[in-house]
């Protein structure tokens, strides 16, 4: 365990294509989404506890969940949760806490992680990320976690790298974020692109830089504020300072650009539960290949996924590749090769029923 290793918990998201069971007030990273007894934040923050101090640990989310941070991970003192006033994606995001922590200590090493990201092979994660963070640690060089694509999906970022064999961490020859479905199925097809998994490494030095030579703006914003990061005065200058920033991801903002950026392949059981077809893909099946969470009573039914209520008796028939979902107020049923039409539903919903159905 290195004590300039410091790890950044994204969780500020709604996770509004899992909606209605992510919602406004308390979305999906502070949810048990596979039924462990832990939610997807606790489970993140365990993941790291064999690769930095607690101390070390640094959870970037909006004010509203500043109370439900603190219920889930209590060890964290208030200077660990850094509070959003408002959403602007994820180059803001990492830039608070990369100067927030470049700030306590120059030297340090990030790994940047969302919250809702499940790893199902811990030791291999654990090694990759060790790696990961001493490459970072001697060179200039910004490392992201590539996966072999399973589908064409049009949510993740593709990376096609630079195969030298020699080497463990790939030149990324080309970074394409959120492509059309038909560039999707030609980089899967042609076996020379992974997906971006959006966990990042790099030394505080070399993220700053980038800052500073490809996101100007923000930089800029951020270094006003070094005098009070640590101190009592943060908050008021992150208010300003968000009024301020556009809002950018880190992919688009960095890592299409810069020249320095790294692929470290790695099979670790990863998915980012991001959808309902990405829940229903890491879950175990049924007879009839269902996944099921709740009370419920099928017939004829398959290749559907079900997570309800549990003092709630659900009947189903004759339903073949659904999605049945139901938290608190609201109930949907969709087919699931339509779950892109989530964000739909959920704003169709708040415009006939208001902000408490989202």
């Amino acid at each position: 365990m290195r004590k300039d290793t410091y790890v950044v918990i994204m969780a500020g998201g709604i996770g509004s294509r899992f909606w209605p069971f992510s919602r406004t007030n308390y979305p999906k990273q502070f949810h048990d989404v596979l039924g462990t007894g832990e939610s997807m934040l606790q489970m993140t923050m365990k993941r790291f506890q064999d690769i930095c101090p607690t101390e070390n640990v640094f959870v970037v989310t909006n004010k509203d969940y500043k109370n439900l941070v603190q219920e889930q991970l209590p060890e964290l003192s208030e200077n660990q949760i850094l509070l959003e006033p408002v959403g602007r994606n994820t180059a803001p995001c990492i830039a608070y806490a990369s100067y927030k922590i470049a700030q306590l200590n120059p030297n340090a090493n990030l790994v940047v992680t969302p919250s809702d990201h499940v790893v199902m092979k811990q030791d291999v994660f654990t090694s990759v990320i060790t790696d990961a963070v001493d490459a970072a640690a001697q060179d200039d060089v910004l490392i992201t976690l590539g996966i072999t694509p399973s589908r064409p999906d049009t949510g993740y970022g593709y990376i096609q790298y630079i195969d030298d064999a020699s080497k463990p961490i790939k030149k990324v020859k080309t970074f394409t974020e959120k492509p059309n479905l038909e560039l999707a199925q030609m980089f899967l097809e042609s076996g020379d692109f992974v997906w971006n998994s959006g966990i990042f490494i790099w030394n505080a030095q070399s993220i700053l830089r980038a800052f500073r030579q490809q996101l100007p703006e923000i930089s800029e914003i951020f270094e006003e504020g070094n005098a009070v990061m640590n101190t009592p005065e943060e908050q008021n200058f992150i208010t300003r300072a968000y009024s301020q920033c556009r809002n950018v991801s880190i992919d688009y903002g960095i890592m299409e650009k810069v020249d320095n950026v790294f692929v470290l392949l790695a099979d670790i059981g990863w998915s980012d539960l991001g959808t309902w077809n990405s829940l229903y893909t890491i879950n175990d099946k049924d007879e009839n290949g269902n996944v099921v969470d709740g009370e419920v009573i099928m017939y004829d039914t398959k290749d559907c996924i079900v997570k309800t209520p549990k003092e709630r008796l659900v009947v189903l028939q004759g339903l073949e590749d659904f999605i049945v979902a139901e938290y608190n107020n609201v109930l949907m049923i969709c087919k699931k090769g339509e779950e892109q039409r989530v964000k739909d539903f959920m704003a169709e919903a708040k415009s006939r029923k208001g902000p408490d159905y989202i």
